[in-house]
């Protein structure tokens, strides 16, 4: 018969405060919290493969969406280039019968109700931020439920409750690790995945965030099952003693500290109450994390002296050193030449704005809808922030074998310069410093050294669209803005489906004009645009009623915030093929035109939305 001093009731037993001086049982618990003892290596590879796929299989369905949506654009716009407006009945009206109800409550679908980018404010200084749309929490579901089967797929059935302690510390740190690949991926600026999926860096850094989330609770997991079986085999002071004496183990213990300190700064409310301090802490966390994640793993009591998620910390490393180099190669290809550096004029103008007109030491192609990052020499030049693109002018090189003054050539093009234009509301911090550099210069202008990184995203492209309307609100005029150009020159030339263009902006008072005069004059000149272009202007806090002055039928100026839902649905009765409504403002007007948008779709009608937005 067997000697029942060894089973594993037995050693149970032994394990509570009443045994701890019994070697026996020490000995049998405590191998559970050394080497790889109960950790089920197999299954642990299994699962990570498994939460790859997860996360691939959903790409690929984005992929496969994305590159039949630009084939059907593309098709679109050829087919429709040389149709006049009226008669592009055949793509305003949508193939699939299904496609409007399905765009209704799920891909243009706030998680509730109407509320989506507007922040959910607790007082006037403290907020927790914006809700996901029903198709990013479908997604977030998707991987937090499969990291959370992962984790607790074990071997129930018996044994000792030990031995499924380590099989937990050995999943839940395996999952941490493997989480930080993509995690890495999702937060550089260069991540692949963007241009590949046609998918905005908003979106990668709300998935960013969740996978954060995820790492530091399994980080958590992981050290706390190791130190249930390392207390239960000796005491909380053995215990506390291995962890700062073996560098394998405080390795282990820094990064879990490290990583929870980062959970609770980025916790919404800290977040934005502090974001340019937070985004500094951050990174420098997040660097410590991975060196301590890096030793964690190279300095196991193990055979081999590693632990097997090595290599995922290696690749996690490669992928920062190349989003690093990335961004370096872009910042010295833009803004060096043999010409010399690029250099900043700032300019303060009224309504708490800033015009920043970069002018690069190269050509650069820029799109439409496109954003940079910008850093200044004497304003806080350790940081660089994203703004959308205004405008772009190219400069041509003169050429020496031109003996007369025609237009430039392609070549001159490519051989010459490109400035880039921005408006940079002053807010607080890095914003607020530089407009009070501009306002203390001579006639409230400075010429700074400064970097551009970019352009960034540009993915929404609306030539393949008959109708566009542009929704912006103050600053939001910038990326709109960028579009009309190319569009009405594009008409001029036959080489889009556009057809008729409305922009709607609601600024605060008319001082906002003064933001983008050079350029809407250069649009308002434009041949046709009166043919293609209304411009309704909605000014919310008019000084006085002399304000509200509509210069023509085409150019119109209103008091007051407009009724979202009856322009788009006037927009609508008045559609010329398919249309694309865009929005970039603050985060109530983009809700209110999603809403808006939503309600449209009730017909086989084609209407499309664009988010522009940073929620950081």
């Amino acid at each position: 018969m067997a000697d029942l001093s060894t089973t594993p009731t037995a050693i149970e037993r032994r394990a509570h405060p009443a045994a701890k001086n019994d070697p026996m049982a020490t000995d049998a618990i405590g191998q559970y919290s050394t080497l790889l003892n109960g950790v089920n290596q197999d299954n642990n590879m299994l699962f990570s493969d498994s939460l790859w796929w997860t996360l691939g299989i959903m790409a690929m369905i984005v992929l496969a969406i994305r590159i039949l949506e630009s084939m059907w654009h593309q098709l679109r716009q050829v087919s429709a280039m040389p149709t006049p407006g009226k008669r592009q009945t055949y793509w305003k009206t949508a193939q699939w019968s299904w496609m409007p109800s399905l765009k209704k409550n799920l891909i243009y679908a706030p998680l509730w109700k109407k509320r989506h980018n507007r922040e959910i404010q607790l007082s006037s200084a403290i907020s927790i931020g914006t809700l996901p749309s029903r198709l990013h929490f479908i997604i977030l579901s998707i991987y937090l439920l499969s990291n959370v089967g992962y984790m607790f797929v074990l071997n129930w059935s018996g044994g000792l409750e030990f031995a499924r302690a380590a099989e937990v510390r050995g999943r839940s740190g395996t999952l941490a690790v493997v989480n930080m690949v993509p995690l890495i991926i999702l937060a550089g600026r260069n991540n692949p995945l963007i241009p590949l999926l046609r998918v905005s860096f908003d979106t990668y850094n709300l998935l960013h965030r969740w996978m954060g989330r995820v790492v530091v609770v399994e980080t958590v997991v992981h050290t706390c099952a190791w130190l249930y079986v390392a207390v239960a085999a000796q005491n909380w002071e053995q215990a506390g003693a291995r962890l700062f004496d073996d560098i394998f183990l405080a390795s282990g213990l820094y990064g879990t500290i490290a990583l929870f300190v980062l959970l609770v700064l980025s916790l919404s409310p800290l977040r934005h109450a502090f974001y340019e301090t937070f985004l500094n802490v951050h990174i420098l966390l997040a660097m410590f994390i991975l060196a301590m994640t890096l030793v964690h793993c190279s300095t196991a009591h193990v055979p081999g002296g590693h632990l097997p998620q090595l290599p995922f910390m290696v690749a996690i490393f490669s992928i920062w050193f190349a989003d690093r180099l990335a961004r370096m190669f872009r910042l010295t290809y833009n803004n060096w030449s043999t010409r010399g550096f690029s250099s900043a004029l700032v300019e303060a103008l009224p309504g708490d704005a800033s015009r920043v007109t970069i002018e690069l030491a190269r050509h650069i192609e820029v799109k439409p809808g496109t954003h940079a990052y910008l850093r200044f020499s004497g304003v806080r030049a350790w940081e660089s922030h994203p703004f959308s693109i205004a405008w772009v002018a190219h400069h041509p090189a003169s050429s020496r074998a031109k003996v007369d003054d025609g237009p430039p050539t392609a070549e001159d093009i490519q051989r010459g310069t490109t400035s880039v234009s921005f408006i940079i509301g002053a807010h607080t911090g890095f914003t607020r410093q530089l407009h009070n550099t501009a306002m203390a210069g001579p006639g409230q202008t400075i010429r700074l050294k400064a970097a551009m990184e970019g352009p960034y995203a540009g993915h929404h492209q609306l030539g393949s669209y008959g109708h566009a309307v542009l929704f912006a609100g103050a600053t939001g005029i910038t990326h709109q803005l960028s579009y009309l150009k190319p569009l009405i020159e594009g008409h001029n030339d036959g080489v889009v489906a556009t057809r008729r263009i409305t922009l709607v902006w609601v600024m605060r008072d008319t001082e906002a004009l003064q933001w983008i005069r050079p350029w809407m004059d250069e649009v308002l000149r434009l041949p046709n645009r009166r043919e293609i272009l209304s411009i309704k202007l909605f000014i919310t806090r008019p000084k006085n009623a002399k304000e509200i002055n509509s210069p023509s039928s085409t150019v119109q100026m209103f008091p007051g915030r407009p009724n979202i839902s009856t322009l788009v649905k006037k927009e609508v009765e008045e559609q010329m093929g398919a249309m694309c409504v865009s929005v970039c403002g603050p985060g109530a007007l983009a809700d209110d035109v999603r809403q808006a948008v939503r309600e449209v779709q009730v017909d086989r009608t084609v209407v499309d939305f664009v988010e522009e937005s940073f929620t950081w």
